[in-house]
């Protein structure tokens, strides 16, 4: 399969001012290629609260920086539309927002409910994902959605459909499984079918309103969960075996800001720190898997980075946007954000295209390569009927052979299965039209078929014959070899789809019943000879073979 390798793209967005709050000084560096920088200055009498107040100036590279005017159609097209394009091909996407609460995580990745142009990268993900797939006719297509929230290390299911919750703890919990290939599945979070943007639209809805939202003093709805929106997709050609599964996850982490600032007690505590836990075994992930000779990642410390783990340092083509508030108050919080951003950018991973083969339309495959196989095995080992030919399967033959001699078409074939009396028979048959051209087939018929080797040429015919015989066991022998090869290939299909079908055992019985007998000095012949022995075979009239 395919396969992109690169860094996870990380990028910058500020928020823009309110009303009351102080600027902080930074600067934006689009002129330096290929990545932009950021400058961060911090005022001297911030510098000996917060941070060591020897450095100033804090500079910070990013694929691209969205300053305070930017808009959310141009943010969508530079990070978003480039992680849909690949999902829709084939490949898993994963666009993450991380950032202080209130610093515009949430309006990034979900959007602004007051003008529709405020829309987010999540609806606006969607259209463009239905809109591409209208546009393609030449597969079939089905579209899921699932919305997972994750709350004090707890996973609850946002699109639980039987009922609107009053409390989070009324929602389904999520739990995650492993499987023997270390694959996560997140058992009792629901997929929901989404045929166009408009029922993928309510869906989302239907989370949001779901999402438990706590007040604390720092932001009226500040979001205490992270919250992932998956898109999945599965796409198939018609009549192909083959089909592609990807997924997009869009996900809005909770707020990364330190404890002591949102001046809250009691639960909110206990909230904070299990947040903030979660992001620290976040930034160990992301630690690890930048050292370059470590072996142990830690994913399962906590349920986001076991979620996510395809997506840092996995099969995944991921991007991260990091939210700023660059008023003098948050100036420390952007700073750890950068820090956290930097890290993550140096994360390699390794997407590759997610394609299976269908097992039903694999097994009627398998069973026709099975029946070409019997044929085949009994045209060569000559385990033959012995019985004569009835008078009507000789008429229907004769008139098999005179619609083929009288099709002009040069590609035309006779076609009388694999029965080696039928063959023969048409080959006589074939053979006395060119001596006797004028002989009606009335009279042919009436000739029986030994008759034609009791003439003065019966004896060189013979030996003729006799000689051909021997060539032709030989040759069989090194087809029989090879078919035995054959037999392991099918077999070992066979078992991978578990389908210990009758036919597989008739195919058994058969296959070792006709190979056991047929051992030969010749098997040692090389597989050059061989193969040059079976194009042979198939070039000589079937009568010198008998």
């Amino acid at each position: 399969a395919a396969m992109v390798k690169e860094t996870i793209r990380v990028y910058a967005r500020v928020k823009p001012l309110g009303r009351r709050q102080q600027a902080g000084s930074y600067s934006v560096d689009v002129e330096e290629e290929p990545l932009s920088s950021l400058e961060i200055t911090v005022p001297r009498d911030l510098a000996d609260g917060f941070v060591n107040n020897k450095r100033e100036i804090y500079k910070f590279k990013f694929q691209k920086i969205f300053d305070q005017e930017a808009k959310q159609d141009v943010v969508f097209d530079s990070i978003a539309k480039p992680v849909a394009e690949c999902v829709l091909a084939g490949y898993n996407g994963t666009v993450f927002a991380y950032g202080q609460t209130g610093s515009g995580k949430t309006f990034t990745i979900t959007g602004g409910a007051e003008r529709y142009s405020d829309r987010g990268i999540i609806p606006r993900t969607l259209s463009y994902i239905f809109d591409q797939l209208q546009k393609d006719s030449s597969k079939v297509y089905t579209t899921h959605v699932s919305y997972l929230e994750i709350y004090n290390e707890c996973c609850y299911d946002l699109l639980d459909p039987r009922h609107e919750a009053s409390r989070l703890e009324d929602l389904p919990k999520v739990t995650i499984m492993e499987d023997s290939d270390q694959n996560i599945h997140l058992k009792n979070l629901s997929l929901q079918q989404a045929t166009n943007e408009e029922e993928a639209l309510n869906l989302l809805f239907l989370g949001d309103t779901n999402r438990m939202i706590a007040e604390t003093p720092m932001n009226q709805a500040s979001s205490r969960s992270h919250c992932i929106f998956t898109i999945h997709i599965s796409s198939k050609e018609p009549g192909s075996a083959t089909i592609r599964r990807s997924k997009l996850h869009l996900v809005d982490l909770a707020g990364s800001e330190r404890v002591a600032k949102t001046g809250v007690g009691g639960h909110l505590l206990t909230e904070a720190k299990y947040i903030n836990l979660s992001l620290h075994y976040l930034e160990q992930v992301i630690i690890a898997l930048a050292e370059k000779n470590r072996s142990h990642i830690p994913y399962r410390n906590s349920m986001m980075t076991s979620v996510l783990r395809d997506s840092l340092g996995g099969n995944c083509m991921t991007t991260m946007i990091a939210t700023l508030a660059l008023d003098k108050r948050n100036i420390d919080e952007s700073i750890s954000t950068c820090r956290f951003a930097q890290r993550v950018a140096l994360i390699k991973n390794e997407a590759i295209l997610n394609e299976e083969i269908d097992p039903r339309l694999m097994i009627v495959q398998l069973k026709k390569e099975i029946q070409d196989l019997k044929d085949e095995l009994e045209l060569l080992t000559g385990k033959q009927r012995t019985s004569e030919l009835s008078q009507e399967e000789l008429l229907q033959l004769n008139d098999l052979i005179e619609t083929f001699l009288k099709d002009n078409d040069p590609d035309s074939s006779l076609d009388v299965g694999a029965d080696m009396r039928k063959i023969k028979y048409c080959f006589v048959h074939m053979k006395r039209l060119m001596n006797h051209p004028t002989t009606s087939d009335k009279k042919l018929l009436s000739q029986d078929i030994p008759e034609e080797y009791t003439n003065k040429e019966a004896g060189e015919e013979l030996e003729k014959l006799k000689e051909l015989l021997q060539q032709r066991d030989n040759e069989i022998n090194i087809l029989v070899n090879m078919l035995k090869k054959e037999k392991k290939k099918a077999q070992d299909a066979l078992f991978q789809l578990n389908a210990t079908s009758a036919g597989s055992a008739v195919l058994e019985r058969s296959l070792s019943i006709n190979l056991e007998d047929r051992q030969s000095p010749l098997s040692c012949f090389s597989l050059k000879e061989a193969k040059d022995f079976s194009s042979s075979v198939h070039r000589l009239p079937f009568l010198f073979r008998q």
